[in-house]
C-alpha cells in the first residue's frame, strides 16, 4: 500500500492531517480502524490526513472523542478553530467563543458597522475587498462571512444577552456597496434596536473629544460578571482579561454612552438618512 508522505510545514490543513496520523499510528490503527471509530469512510480519513479534504467541526470532535482528547489545548476542535481563523486578527477567535457566551456585550465602532449587526450583503462586500486588496483569499473571505452569521446566531439564546451599540457616525454615512444595500443594513440596524435586549447609539461628529475612543473596542460581561475587553489596530488584536486595565475601559464606555444621544434620537437619525435627508 503506497503511503503518502506529508509535509505539515507547508500548511495549517497539512499540520492538522500530519496530526491525525500520528495519533492514529501512535494507537497501532489502520484508517479503516479509525474510519469505524469516526463513523467516517476510510476515503474521508485519508483524504483529511493527506491535506485533499479540509476538516470540519462535526470531524474535529468526532476525532477528540476518539482520541480521548476533548476540551485539551491539543484538541482537533482548537486545531480546527485555528485552521479556520488563520485570516483573523490575533486573539479575534478567542474573543468570539467568549462573546457567544457573554450576558452583556457593549461595542463601540468607527467606519463599519460591526459583524452583530450586519446585513449578509454588507458582510460580503467588505470580505470581497479585502480579497481585491490582496488581504484575504477568496475562502478566507467566504469563511469571515460565515463566522459573521455564526456570531448573530450565537446571540438567539435563552435568555439573550445584553447588547449595547454606539456607532461612531462614519458607521451609517460611509457608503459600502449600492444604494439598495446601505439601505437595508440601516433598515437591519433600527430592526435591532427595537429589540427588548439592545440598546443603539449613534456618535455624531460634533462629539469631539468627548468621544473617549479613537479605535473600536468591545467589553464582555459574562455570566459569573468577570470581564474581558477586546481591542484592535489595523494589524493587531488583543484580548485583555486584566481588570485593572478592562475596568478603565468600561467606564469610558459609560462616559461614551452618556454623552451620545439616545436610542431614539439616533434611530431618528438613522431614518433620515435612509430617507436622504442631511
Amino acid at each position: 500500500m503506497n503511503r503518502k508522505e506529508l509535509e505539515p510545514d507547508s500548511s495549517p490543513q497539512a499540520a492538522y492531517g500530519a496530526y491525525l496520523r500520528s495519533l492514529r499510528e501512535a494507537r497501532g490503527w489502520t484508517q479503516d480502524d479509525l474510519a469505524v471509530r469516526m463513523e467516517y469512510s476510510s476515503v474521508h480519513i485519508s483524504a483529511v490526513e493527506t491535506g485533499r479534504k479540509p476538516p470540519t467541526l462535526r470531524f474535529s470532535r468526532s476525532a477528540d472523542r476518539v482520541f480521548g482528547i476533548e476540551g485539551s489545548t491539543d484538541s482537533f476542535e482548537c486545531r480546527f478553530r485555528e485552521l479556520r481563523h488563520g485570516s483573523l486578527l490575533e486573539g479575534f477567535p478567542q474573543f468570539v467563543d467568549y462573546e457567544g457566551r457573554a450576558a452583556e456585550i457593549r461595542l463601540y465602532e468607527v467606519g463599519v458597522i460591526p459583524g452583530l449587526l450586519q446585513t449578509p450583503e454588507y458582510a460580503a462586500l467588505l470580505a470581497d475587498s479585502a480579497v481585491q486588496r490582496g488581504a484575504i483569499t477568496t475562502e478566507q473571505a467566504q469563511e469571515r462571512v460565515a463566522l459573521v452569521a455564526e456570531r448573530q446566531a450565537a446571540l438567539v439564546r435563552t435568555p439573550p444577552p445584553l447588547v449595547f451599540v454606539v456607532l461612531d457616525e462614519s458607521c451609517i454615512r460611509r457608503p459600502i456597496g449600492e444604494p439598495a444595500v446601505m439601505d437595508a443594513q440601516l433598515a437591519r440596524l433600527v430592526e435591532f434596536a427595537a429589540l427588548p435586549n439592545t440598546m443603539v447609539q449613534v456618535a455624531p461628529f460634533e462629539m469631539g473629544l468627548r468621544r473617549p475612543f479613537n479605535l473600536p473596542i468591545a467589553v464582555l460581561t459574562m455570566a459569573d460578571r468577570s470581564l474581558m475587553s477586546y481591542a484592535e489596530s489595523a494589524q493587531r488584536g488583543h484580548l485583555e482579561r486584566d481588570n485593572r486595565f478592562v475596568l478603565p475601559m468600561l467606564t469610558a464606555y459609560h462616559q461614551l454612552q452618556a454623552e451620545a444621544p439616545s436610542q431614539t434620537e439616533s434611530v431618528a437619525v438613522i431614518n433620515q438618512l435612509r430617507k436622504g435627508t442631511p
